[in-house]
């Protein structure tokens, strides 16, 4: 089990250097935050959201993807099924993260569960409508997020960047950017942050409230408190460049609101494979019924995403943040925006989608309100194609390398 949990923390290892800069990337870009910055705001809030609220996800991949009720009579096929998963999920990972490639850890787990049951059970055990989802989610999340992120910056660059006084029209749009901040990262962060006062509120206190109460008081007083902050802050600022400095601040709200979902939701790729090998172990059986995630596997994935992200993460970083297109606190701001309303929209839809595409698309968008001639099209041409690659080859190397397992496993 030890060289299991290892594999486990390796795919969590490579999955922070990769996918947190989805977190962070803008920021570092902008100059909001420093790189040292970046990476003790994610580390914290990255390996809280993946404790706290890392198991659902986990559930969902570990049972959802690969049926378990094809594996009733094969609890062992299903077991190293997920060992290939592991190994083949964090290569790829490892890979794209040396080449500073934005990839999704959700779509290179899913593909490796495809390429493991294909050969097991053969190509009927595949779920094609899911990598049908996947494949319509990669082609319309970047273009979604590009949009709403040129709407966005199109009416901060109008309303405030290009008036005479761009100063007073900021005091002017303060609540309005407070509101739209809490409201979209709040429909994220704020139910799994209030539950348990919700739940302890109408539980033990006896109190009638309907559930959303919570959250939606919580984000009117933040959204409030904000505010005010915010101008106080522009009316004792004595830099040269309050505007851009006020969006800095809004920007590292948003990258940490994002960090924390990030890691209640991605954890998931890489703890869920160990989490139905320990249900394995332990029960001789699949689990079909739902699958409990022990504490400690939760706590091991946390640790790996922040030791990726404090060892390796700054290459990823460095491509999503400065070498698409040049980023100022507002841009940036935009672009994190975009991508948690891309987020939402397509959660609402069902739609299985990349944060690392909403948040490429996010910047390309930016760089097409500002000036075509500043998106670095060679590095987009990288990421696409480590984009449309990802499934294929994590069910390639799964399925050669549960090939292998398997051989040696029943040579024994």
């Amino acid at each position: 089990m030890i060289i299991l949990a290892f594999l486990a923390f390796y795919v969590a290892f490579n999955l922070g250097a990769n996918d947190v800069a989805n977190a962070m990337g803008t920021s570092v870009g902008s100059k909001a935050v420093t790189l040292k910055q970046a990476i003790i705001i994610a580390g914290i809030l990255e390996f809280t959201g993946a404790v706290l609220f890392g198991h659902g996800v986990t559930e969902t991949l570990g049972t959802k993807i690969a049926n378990p009720d094809l594996f009733i009579s094969t609890p062992q096929t299903l077991m190293l099924g997920m060992v290939a998963v592991l190994i083949s999920s964090g290569v790829w990972l490892q890979i794209a993260t040396s080449l500073g490639l934005p990839v999704s850890s959700s779509h290179a787990v899913v593909g490796a569960i495809a390429g493991f049951s294909w050969v097991a059970l053969g190509i009927n055990a595949i779920d094609w409508s899911s990598i049908g989802l996947i494949t319509i989610g990669w082609i319309l999340t970047p273009v979604i997020s590009g949009i709403v992120a040129a709407f966005f910056y199109s009416l901060i660059q109008r309303w405030i960047l290009e008036q005479p006084n761009p100063l007073l029209h900021l005091q002017e749009w303060i609540p309005w950017l407070s509101a739209i901040l809490l409201s979209v990262f709040g429909v994220i962060v704020l139910p799994s942050l209030t539950q348990p006062l919700t739940k302890f509120l109408i539980e033990e206190v006896g109190l009638n409230l309907p559930p959303h109460d919570i959250p939606i008081f919580t984000g009117a007083a933040a959204a409030i408190g904000l505010t005010l902050y915010s101008w106080r802050q522009l009316d004792h600022s004595t830099i040269q460049n309050p505007v851009e400095s006020l969006f800095a601040r809004f920007q590292l709200l948003s990258a940490c609101f994002v960090a924390f979902a990030h890691g209640s939701n991605d954890v998931g790729n890489a703890i869920a494979p160990l989490a139905v090998i320990s249900y394995i172990q332990r029960t001789d059986s699949v689990p079909n019924n739902g699958l409990n995630i022990p504490i400690w596997i939760l706590i091991l994935g946390g640790i790996g995403i922040v030791a990726g992200l404090a060892i390796w993460g700054k290459k990823v970083i460095a491509t999503i943040g400065e070498n698409i297109i040049s980023l100022q606190p507002s841009s940036g701001f935009c672009a994190e925006l975009a991508t948690a309303t891309t987020i939402l929209l397509a959660s609402r839809l069902g739609l299985p989608v990349s944060t690392s595409h909403a948040l490429v698309g996010g910047v390309v968008g930016i760089g097409l309100v500002q000036n075509l001639k500043s998106i670095k099209f060679q590095t987009l041409q990288g990421i696409a194609a480590a984009w449309i690659i990802t499934v294929p080859i994590s069910a390639i190397l799964s399925a050669a390398i549960f090939s292998i397992i398997r051989m040696i496993f029943n040579s024994k």
